[in-house]
């Protein structure tokens, strides 16, 4: 059964369970560890979790930790005195001041960089904190949510992340489940992606027909929900139902045509070549791969190319072992 009382899709039990344990933990003041692949939802857990819970109507504050210079990042979370660096010309107000009896949301808390895991387990400790250059003690009294994509056991073992910290972290621990580790959510979830999106691009009338039904149901979803959403997004734009105004259709079907080419070639029924088949992941790499060296390995150009985010675009570099 639909939990439509609340802005999480879940219909498989995997989703349930996590949905019930999500109920369970929101109450809580403990620091909590959300865990699972790039694209799953887990920012919108951890604002749901935020939402459950008794601070919903104190801030919810959220720092990209693998996006900002080590240096940066120290003085978005305890903030800095005037002074205490090269172009500090004011006070700063951290993260942690600003939460309040909020929730401070720490995504990817891997990316912290060693001087800045140390100050985190810190605060972790002893709930207090001194703004950089500063001497005061503060004390926090916002929640604490991390999240990663990273093995964290194995980033330890590795030594890119403190054993300590981890374990700091690892208190309570909710993992979100792949999207085809929850194969009953797919439909509702592309109906409610699909409703907003319709409404957003003028076309609230957006339907799915039964063969696109079946082929997204058929599909693996590498990309988990984002992936989803953005194949969804993209047969809005270029499909060519009605857009409102005298005589449009009540119904605008989508079709598998509408969708990207690797959600069609699961779809039932569709050409299957058995002859130089590869796999997603090699085509991905070769498509980043080239886009890289046509860009003499221009980050931010290569991103915007390929239509990704310059941290996932990073994190798939790192994947397939891209110089």
């Amino acid at each position: 059964m639909t939990r439509e009382r609340l802005p999480w899709i879940a219909e498989d039990p995997a989703s349930l369970r996590l949905l019930e344990l999500a109920e369970k933990v929101a109450p809580a003041p403990t620091t909590l560890l959300i865990t699972g692949e790039s694209g799953t939802g887990k920012d919108h857990l951890a604002r749901l979790i935020h939402e459950l819970g008794p601070r919903r109507d104190a801030p919810f504050l959220k720092i990209d930790c693998a996006s900002l210079p080590p240096q940066l990042v120290e003085s978005e979370l305890f903030g800095h005195e005037r002074g205490a660096f090269t172009g500090a010309v004011e006070r700063k107000l951290g993260r942690f001041e600003l939460g309040k009896n909020g929730t401070i949301v720490l995504d990817e808390v891997a990316a912290l960089s060693p001087v800045a895991q140390s100050k985190l387990l810190r605060v972790l400790q002893e709930r207090a904190f001194e703004r950089l250059g500063g001497t005061e003690t503060l004390r926090i009294e916002a929640r604490l949510i991390a999240l990663t994509n990273v093995d964290l056991p194995a980033a330890v073992k590795a030594g890119s992340f403190r054993e300590d910290l981890y374990f700091r972290l690892n208190v309570l621990t909710l993992t979100v489940p792949l999207l085809r580790e929850r194969p009953a959510d797919i439909l509702p979830l592309a109906e409610h992606l699909l409703a907003r999106l319709g409404t957003a691009h003028g076309r609230p009338h957006a339907q799915l027909s039964e063969s696109a039904r079946r082929m997204l149901a058929a599909y693996g979803w590498p990309g988990n929900v984002r992936e989803l959403r953005n194949a969804l997004e993209r047969a809005v734009v270029f499909s060519s139902g009605g857009r409102g105004g005298p005589g449009a259709p009540t119904s605008d079907m989508l079709e598998p045509d509408n969708f990207p080419e690797n959600v069609r070639a699961t779809a039932p029924g569709a050409a299957s070549p058995v002859a130089g088949l590869r796999s997603l992941e090699d085509v991905e790499r070769e498509v980043i791969a080239a886009t890289l060296e046509a860009t003499h390995y221009q980050i931010s150009r290569s991103a915007e190319v390929l239509g990704i985010s310059r941290k996932t675009l990073l994190e798939k570099r790192k994947k397939y072992g891209l110089k």
